[in-house]
């Protein structure tokens, strides 16, 4: 009598053991996820200190990096940096500049993609080779080395940033709850995000709020992971994704501060390591907001600091619009979901 056929569960489960090597090789990687990993989401070897050794080896590589790169900013910015996790420039440029630029750019028609998340809308337009020429204020200013500097060091490594011209408009349906709302760290190993804000951001306005001395991996927060890592099956979808939801109640066992919140003037330039805590404050009442946005996560466990291949400026600086390019097709393929939608020629000021 033959045996019964395993049943299609099983089946399913064995037969995802043919992507092992990926998923082994994927540890030396920036892959964050614990849901499509097996490996990374293993309860039995996070308990044994998996997830959290990853993230202190690359906390310790980072720290390294920035060491070589620390003569790259002004001393107090690389203070203030390593003591709070992010770096408060106010009036970037000179007030007249500024407000040629912001008038230059919030009127601009160009070309969009929007994605929604809860009740915000987030539009974007990539800031390519087109946009650098239109713009030649925009370009020197990413250009230049002070601002070069300090992206590199919160970054950890001088990889060309992604750049766009950001949008966020907040409260178009209130039935629908807004995830960035709640405290998470992105990823497990730094990485950086940056906002020059062209508009003014009121306290009531949805604010980036960040809880200062979060970046670092001191022990409470070396106990914090692995314990979230060792029951990530109990976790919200975005957890389980590899970026962590922390609760406001949690941070005082941390040793955490409460978050800080930023309600800044235009021209002010806010750059945050987001292995941190941060999060969008929440508002009950219409929002809107323009900023120039900086992305930058590279593999967190390479040593070097300095150049990689599409750092080249040719390719640097058409980063943000092949990435879109790319995830279309891939999209089409079905072997991708593309979550950003083209929104047309639009002003970044319109609603």
């Amino acid at each position: 009598m033959s045996a019964a056929p395993p049943p299609p569960s099983t089946l399913r489960r064995l037969l995802r053991w043919w992507r092992a090597p990926w998923w082994l090789f994927a540890l030396a990687t920036g892959a964050k996820s614990f849901a499509d990993n097996p490996i990374l989401g293993s309860r039995r070897l996070n308990r044994a200190g998996l997830h959290a050794a990853r993230k202190r080896i690359a906390h310790a590589l980072a720290d390294r990096r920035r060491a070589r790169l620390a003569r790259h900013l002004p001393a107090e910015l690389r203070e203030q940096f390593d003591r709070d996790g992010f770096v408060l420039v106010p009036d970037v440029l000179p007030p007249a500049e500024f407000r040629q630029l912001q008038s230059e750019l919030l009127e601009a028609q160009l070309e969009t993609r929007e994605h929604q998340q809860g009740d915000t809308i987030t539009r974007r337009a990539a800031v390519g080779p087109e946009v650098r020429r239109r713009f030649p204020a925009l370009a020197a200013l990413l250009d230049s080395p002070r601002w070069k500097g300090i992206m590199a060091y919160v970054a950890s490594n001088r990889a060309a940033p992604l750049y766009y011209i950001q949008t966020i408009v907040g409260g178009v349906d209130a039935s629908l709850p807004d995830p960035q709302v709640r405290l998470h760290s992105d990823t497990f190993h730094p990485s950086m995000k940056a906002w020059l804000f062209l508009t003014d951001v009121a306290d009531d306005g949805r604010p980036l709020t960040y809880v200062a001395g979060s970046h670092r991996m001191t022990p409470q927060r070396a106990r914090w992971e692995r314990d979230k890592a060792a029951t990530i099956g109990l976790a919200d979808r975005l957890s389980q994704r590899g970026s962590l939801r922390v609760e406001v109640e949690e941070l005082a066992a941390l040793g955490l501060p409460q978050p800080t919140r930023f309600a800044v003037p235009a021209n002010t330039l806010v750059v945050i390591d987001t292995s941190g805590f941060h999060a969008r404050a929440d508002a009950d009442h219409p929002t809107l907001r323009v900023e120039l946005w900086a992305y930058s996560r590279r593999t967190p466990f390479l040593p070097w600091a300095g150049w990689q291949w599409m750092s080249w400026r040719p390719l640097a600086t058409r980063q943000a619009e092949w990435l879109a390019m790319l995830v279309d097709r891939l999209a089409r393929r079905g072997w991708m979901v593309q979550h950003w939608r083209p929104a047309g020629r639009r002003r970044p000021i319109d609603p």
